[in-house]
Parts: C-alpha cells; sequence; structure tokens
C-alpha cells in the first residue's frame, strides 16, 4: 500500500508536468495564427503563474481543510478542463481566460504534495518525485509536434487534456490508498497556520525565497523560450523547434533520476550547488552560434536544473523546521510563480525590442542570484 501510494503521488506529478510544456512548444504555430507578437506568450505565463500564487498562499489552509488527497484530485481535474478549453480557443484572449483554472489547479497540487513527500519521504524520492514532472513535460511537446506535423495544435491540447482525465480518474479510484499515512492526517489537523508575515520572519527565508524565485525565473525562461530561441537564432524549422525545445526536459527528468541515487550521500546543498554550476556551462554553450551544440546546451541546462527544485524544497524542514514546512512550501511555491510569472514575459519583451540573443546572458543572471541567495539562506540558518 506504501509504494501504491508513491506511484499514485509520482502519477498526480506526471498530470502536473504534462501541461507546462505545451505552450512554448506550440507558441510559434499560435502566434502566427492568431496575428499577436512574440511576446505575447508571456502575458498567458502571467495568466497562469497569477492563479498558481494565489492557490499556492492558499495552499496551507487549502490542505489543512480538505486533505492533501482531495486538494489533488481537485486540481488536477481544473487543469484537464482548462486544457479541454484552450483546444476550443480561437482568440488570444480565450487562452488568457483559460489559464486561469489552470494556474489555480497547478498551484495548489505543487505546493501540497512537495509538503507532504518533503515530510514523509527521503530527497532521493523528492528527486524521482519532479523526475516524473519531468516525464510529463517530455510528452507533452512531442505530442504537440505530432498534432502540428498531421493536425492542428489544438489537437495537442486536446490530446494532453484527455490524458489528464485519465489521471483524474486514477487518482478517485485511488483515493483509499491516503489512509496507509495515518500520521499525515493527524500532522494536517495538528499544525497551526503559519501565515505570510510568519513566514518570512523566520530567519533565512526570505533570501531562500529570493533563491528560489531566481531558479524558477531561469527555468521559466527556459521552458518557455527554447524553441523560439532555437527557431529565432539557429533556424530551426518549426517543427524542429518544437521537437528541440523538449531536450531542456528531457535534460532535467534524466538528471533528477540520476540525482536521486546520489543526493541522499551528497546532501541538498552540495547537490544545489552542482547542478547551477552545470546548467551555467550549458548557458555557455548556447551562446555559441552551433545549432548543435545550442540544442546539447539545452539538455545540459536540463541536467543542471534537475536536483535544485526538489532539493531547496526537501531541505526545508530540515531548515526552517518540520512544523512550518506547509507554510513555508506554500510561500516558496508563490515566490517560484511570481519568477514565472513576471520574469519570462520580461525576456519577451527584451526578445522584441532588441534580441532573442540575449537570452544566456538572462539566464546567467538569475542562476548566480540563485548561488548568492541560497548561500545567504544557509547562514543565517547556522548550516555553515
Amino acid at each position: 500500500m506504501y509504494l501504491l501510494l508513491l506511484a499514485v503521488i509520482y502519477l498526480s506529478f506526471i498530470s502536473l508536468g504534462l501541461p507546462d510544456s505545451l505552450l512554448g512548444s506550440a507558441w510559434p504555430t499560435i502566434r502566427t495564427e492568431f496575428d499577436v507578437p512574440l511576446s505575447y506568450m508571456g502575458l498567458i505565463s502571467m495568466v497562469i503563474s497569477g492563479g498558481t500564487i494565489i492557490s499556492s498562499l492558499m495552499s496551507e489552509r487549502l490542505t489543512k481543510k480538505f486533505k492533501t488527497r482531495n486538494v489533488t484530485v481537485v486540481s488536477v481535474a481544473l487543469t484537464a478542463i482548462a486544457l479541454w478549453g484552450f483546444s476550443t480557443s480561437t482568440r488570444f484572449y480565450h487562452m488568457c481566460l483559460w489559464g486561469i483554472p489552470y494556474g489555480l489547479g497547478a498551484g495548489a497540487i505543487d505546493a501540497a504534495l512537495n509538503n507532504y513527500v518533503a515530510l514523509h519521504y527521503k530527497s532521493r524520492h523528492m528527486s524521482w518525485l519532479h523526475c516524473f514532472w519531468g516525464v510529463g513535460t517530455i510528452i507533452s511537446p512531442y505530442i504537440m509536434s505530432y498534432a502540428l506535423t498531421h493536425t492542428m495544435w489544438a489537437n495537442g491540447y486536446r490530446m494532453v487534456s484527455y490524458l489528464q482525465f485519465g489521471i483524474v480518474a486514477v487518482l478517485l479510484f485511488t483515493l483509499p490508498l491516503w489512509k496507509v499515512n495515518k500520521s499525515a492526517a493527524l500532522e494536517e489537523n495538528n499544525t497551526a497556520i503559519l501565515g505570510i508575515k510568519g513566514t518570512l520572519k523566520i530567519k533565512g527565508v526570505p533570501y531562500m525565497l529570493i533563491g528560489f524565485l531566481s531558479y524558477c525565473a531561469a527555468e521559466a525562461t527556459t521552458m518557455l523560450w527554447a524553441s523560439s530561441y532555437l527557431e529565432g537564432t539557429r533556424g530551426a524549422a518549426k517543427y524542429e523547434a518544437a521537437a528541440f525545445g523538449a531536450l531542456f526536459f528531457i535534460g532535467i527528468t534524466v538528471g533528477r533520476f540520476l540525482s536521486g541515487f546520489i543526493t541522499d550521500k551528497l546532501g541538498d546543498s552540495k547537490m544545489i550547488r552542482i547542478g547551477t554550476g552545470m546548467a551555467l556551462f550549458g548557458v555557455v554553450c548556447i551562446v555559441i552560434p552551433v545549432k548543435i551544440i545550442s540544442v546539447i546546451g539545452f539538455i545540459i541546462i536540463g541536467l543542471g536544473c534537475a536536483p535544485v527544485y526538489p532539493c531547496i524544497v526537501h531541505s526545508t524542514p530540515k531548515n526552517f523546521g518540520a512544523e512550518n514546512s506547509q507554510g513555508i512550501i506554500g510561500i516558496q511555491m508563490a515566490s517560484a510563480y511570481v519568477g514565472s510569472t513576471f520574469m519570462p514575459p520580461i525576456f519577451g519583451l527584451i526578445a522584441n525590442h532588441i534580441s532573442l540573443k540575449l537570452m544566456p546572458v538572462y539566464l546567467a543572471f538569475f542562476l548566480i542570484m540563485l548561488l548568492l541567495m541560497i548561500s545567504k539562506s544557509e547562514k543565517k540558518c547556522n548550516l555553515f
């Protein structure tokens, strides 16, 4: 039962990853059909991330009231409905409207499941959990690439929505499995609500939140703009760019699978630094004006990004106290989505008005900021 519950949690994270890579893969085609500027993808991203910020900030109260399992089912159902809505969109503003339920669903499940695994499982399981998020992000671009090649982009969204509805059915059928961990239910009932003010008063938390924001800014920018970068600066065709964009997700997924075998030995802090250094090397590769090297560079960035997110989240109960983790992880997710909300659109403006070629500089800035802020946070926590 214990392992079966873990499998269900992994499946839930596949559902979280499935929609995340669709927009970036399809955008070169969608923007042409809707006749909107390149930077408008950032507006849709802002709407989605705005919803995730709201639901992440509410996650502490939602999880306490409705329990992790119920939040998970409802959240996946919301994203399934939203993806079906994307597939019916005939105007740009339609996609913005459907981004609202998508964002609300994604933020709630992200915070609830991350805290659940951080409290009850070892670091390797957190890495493998996010590896399954990567599985979802790998599947989607190839579905979209197939749809672009044989039909139209809307069918790509429709096919992924059907997968999400299937996952909702599995989650409903397996609801009794969550009773296997009775201590988790007790903890959800007995922990006090920390709130935003209480969270920010804990030593080291503000620096950690800025570092997390910086990481997610780099990850989201890569996720959303890799295909456009390869098309606009390396001459890749639209269908090639959609497929090549998935290579970042392959890198991050393979990296999380592999890091699960070593993260318990090296520890969260070392894994964050090793990963960030590798991501910076990948950024150097995408500067080189050769298509194949740029493509490899995005794989390396994915490999480097792999351990960062799960290790920051998994270290939260240890660094700041298990009794504070749900509140802090909810704020972490909100901070992450602030980075996802505002930073890719800002790069969109830079790409529109200056050049797509500045993407490596943009990514390097946030990766360096990540290292600085995490170091400051750990010093405040007296880890060094």
